[in-house]
């Protein structure tokens, strides 16, 4: 291990720290990391922070470095920032939305009781196990069909944006070339790779572990994925180059 990669897992830790369950954690995480006072503050910060590392450990599998000249670790911070947001609200309308469709229009009963558990565990005490882990099948699909491929689309046109303009956090706010942006990005891995793999075969997965979780930490959990995120683009990039 080089000493830049010792550096990055001591900094990644503690990065990790304040959201792991750890009761040295607890007053931390139960006044402010795991508050829903500050949803929208937390959210911005986790996903800044995770998934941005996400993207830094993504660049050091195609480079071999954590950082380089245009990428731009802080304007994507900020944009990952934003995105956690979006996110946080997603998760909301998804896990009240899908349960209540599949409750009022399918007829499939317990949905709602059981996304109303606090947890997988609180929901098979009450007999609701099967329709916890049914409604969070449900519940990821329909977020990763109807959001991920937007929010991924525009999180590539972000990323785009940015190196385009030299990775600086003025250049973020510069009016963004849609089309032109749009009009080269590589398709084929968009689409073949990107959202016809990692959907089905990762994210949907991911995310049902998710939602069974205590809302608390979903957020957190998801912005852990972010980490995974920032491979799986790496290994989309290295595979648009080849083509």
């Amino acid at each position: 291990m080089k000493k830049n990669d010792f550096l990055f897992v001591i900094i990644a830790l503690l990065i990790l720290l304040p959201f792991i369950p750890l009761p040295i954690m607890a007053g931390l995480q139960k006044g402010f990391v795991y508050n829903p006072q500050y949803w929208l503050i937390t959210s911005f910060i986790k996903f800044a922070l995770l998934a941005t590392m996400g993207e830094v450990i993504g660049l050091r599998i195609k480079t071999g470095v954590f950082n380089q000249k245009g990428f731009g670790i802080l304007p994507r911070a900020i944009v990952w920032g934003l995105l956690g947001i979006t996110i946080k609200v997603a998760f909301s309308i998804f896990s009240k939305g899908v349960p209540v469709f599949l409750d009022k229009t399918c007829h499939i009963k317990g949905m709602i009781d059981a996304m109303n558990a606090k947890d997988i565990s609180d929901a098979i005490s009450h007999g609701l196990g099967g329709t916890r882990f049914l409604a969070a099948v449900c519940i990821s699909t329909a977020m990763n069909v109807i959001y991920a491929p937007v929010m991924m689309t525009f999180h590539k046109i972000t990323d785009t944006h940015i190196v385009d303009n030299g990775g600086t956090v003025g250049g973020l706010f510069k009016s963004i070339n849609m089309g032109g942006i749009l009009g080269r990005i590589n398709w084929n891995v968009q689409w073949n790779f990107v959202f016809k793999k990692t959907i089905p075969f990762f994210w949907i997965p991911a995310h049902t572990i998710t939602f069974l979780l205590p809302e608390d930490y979903q957020v957190a959990f998801a912005a852990l994925l972010g980490i995974a995120l920032g491979v799986i683009l790496s290994f989309a990039a290295i595979k648009g180059k080849a083509k």
